[in-house]
């Protein structure tokens, strides 16, 4: 009798301990973390650690560099010593935007010409561009956007004449060429830097140019094509109030970095 009490006693003891731990929580193996690869997503590549550097050159001239790439826009009437370009832009053929003479002073042998179909057809050299094309030179993207007078008779629809979108360096920098406000230019999106013509009668004037910059919404607009031809620093001066935007008035030869 006593033998069989022991037994019931250790068959409900073993019971007792078996479902308390059965109502013991599980505890979830936790891995540690792997190391994040965050900082590797932000880059674009070599480029995202290099900066951008532009340069007003005068009236509508630009030289934008980042590294070892450098960039002329409509190269004219170059005072300084020139860089050797890797790509030379032109817009159109009027004489203030495309100067062979100024192109030449820039080009080496590898030097690219991009330029407009009337161009290209003079130097008889290089890749025409046309608006909404893109071609892409190493790490450059270059889009064409349509550039003209919808009202006015100097740079009309049909000649194909043409702003840019550069994209280099991780920025994306729109060079608007001789134009007044067009219906393209209003879908432009996350434009770092506009550099808008400001200087008026065969471009925007200074309050269509705000009015441009605040449809296109860029980080930074820079005005330019005034100074020379048409236009005046007080023209400028009006376009960076009216912006709404942040505005930076450069001197000709000034270096601007785009951070």
């Amino acid at each position: 009798m006593r033998g069989l009490k022991v037994l019931v006693f250790a068959l409900v003891s073993a019971f007792f301990v078996w479902g308390c731990e059965k109502e013991k929580p599980q505890v979830e193996q936790v891995q540690p973390p792997e190391k994040s690869e965050e900082p590797n997503q932000k880059q674009t590549g070599k480029e995202a650690a290099m900066g951008v550097s532009l340069q007003w050159l005068g009236h509508a001239s630009f030289k934008i560099r980042c590294d070892k790439t450098v960039i002329y826009i409509d190269p004219w009437k170059l005072k300084e010593p020139a860089d050797e370009a890797t790509l030379v832009l032109v817009s159109h053929s009027h004489h203030d935007h495309y100067s062979a003479e100024d192109i030449e002073k820039v080009s080496g042998p590898q030097t690219k010409l991009i330029a407009s179909a009337d161009v290209i057809a003079t130097e008889r050299g290089g890749e025409a561009i046309t608006p909404g094309v893109t071609i892409e030179v190493g790490s450059v993207r270059i889009t064409g956007v349509p550039a003209y007078n919808p009202a006015k008779q100097f740079h009309p629809k049909s000649n194909n004449w043409v702003g840019f979108v550069i994209e280099m360096g991780g920025k994306r920098i729109y060079y608007a060429g001789d134009t007044d406000i067009t219906n393209e230019m209003k879908t432009l999106k996350n434009i770092d830097v506009a550099l808008l013509p400001i200087g008026g009668r065969y471009t925007m004037n200074a309050d269509e140019a705000a009015e441009a910059a605040k449809t296109i919404k860029p980080k930074m607009a820079i005005p330019c094509h005034y100074g020379d031809i048409v236009g005046s620093r007080s023209d400028a001066d009006r376009f960076a109030k009216l912006a709404g935007c942040e505005v930076k008035i450069l001197k000709p030869g000034e270096t601007l970095s785009i951070e």
